[in-house]
């Protein structure tokens, strides 16, 4: 076992205590059986060092993991695997959508809207019930950063300036309103307090605690093509392009794969890994 006093190094540069029960709380949510989970760990706390990244040990885990089960692996890397979406923020938008819409949400994503003073584009516009959303999607494909205060101070007041307006619509007036922002990566303590004083909801990797995105893809199911192992980079990329985000849209649509040029045999295998990879974490413990 390691000493107590191990530090490891966060993305962000932060130092932290190695925290064994994080890490397996983090295997067992990708799927990983008691054993393998064990000896991840196990083997991890041999090779731990002082100052040793984050990054190293999520690779080493990752390594292990996949070499035991693709679909499990696949899981286990759902926070790069989003980073993996962009560059641009619109495939995330569209991944933010389906979620939304697997939950009973009427959405629409990209759309422009007339303010009460200016035009807006919005990410994701979701109704439910008699709620009406404005959903802003913050996207960052670097490890460790921080969406600042700055993000929902403006995000606040562009919803007020689109709420004005949407009062105005006819059956809206007795509509409840609401202004999100929904990112890939976590909230700074001013940034939750904003939003907590002033009526946005802040949605992040794992805040808050219960309806975090990582919560809710857990839930659905609906993890994102860059998930699959099986599939190379420059593949995985041409899906993006193709505006296929979920592992789900592809195991619907397996020809898209044959229309890429690759092998019926590996079209087998990716979708069977795009298949279990799908199965929510409700539908696995059953």
């Amino acid at each position: 076992m390691p000493e107590k006093n191990v530090f490891i190094t966060k993305a962000s540069g932060e130092k932290a205590p190695f925290s064994p029960t994080k890490l397996r709380q983090s295997l067992e949510r990708a799927g990983a059986g008691l054993a393998i989970v064990d000896l991840i760990i196990d083997e991890i706390e041999k090779q731990l060092v002082d100052g040793m990244s984050t990054k190293k040990i999520y690779s080493q885990a990752f390594s292990m993991l996949r070499k035991h089960s693709k679909p499990v692996a696949g899981r286990y890397k759902i926070k790069q695997a989003i980073m993996e979406l962009g560059p641009t923020g619109y495939p995330f938008e569209k991944f933010v959508g389906e979620i939304l819409k697997h939950q009973g949400y009427r959405t629409k994503v990209g759309v422009i809207v007339q303010g009460h003073c200016v035009t807006h584009e919005i990410d994701v516009e979701a109704e439910k019930d008699n709620k009406h959303f404005m959903v802003e999607c913050k996207f960052h494909n670097r490890q460790g950063y921080k969406c600042d205060v700055k993000i929902p101070l403006y995000i606040r007041s562009r919803f007020e300036d689109v709420k004005t307006q949407w009062e105005k619509r006819k059956g809206h007036a007795t509509k409840f309103h609401e202004g999100w922002v929904v990112t890939n990566t976590r909230f700074t303590e001013d940034a939750i307090r904003y939003g907590k004083c002033s009526g946005l909801i802040l949605i992040g990797w794992d805040y808050p605690q219960q309806g975090s995105i990582r919560d809710r893809i857990n839930l659905s199911g609906l993890h994102p093509v860059t998930c699959l192992t099986t599939l190379s980079k420059a593949e995985k990329q041409k899906l993006i392009d193709k505006m296929i985000v979920l592992c789900k849209e592809l195991c619907e649509r397996p020809e898209i794969l044959e229309e890429m040029g690759i092998a019926p045999s590996r079209v087998s295998k990716i979708i069977e890994e795009g298949t279990q990879i799908c199965l929510s974490t409700e539908a696995r413990n059953n």
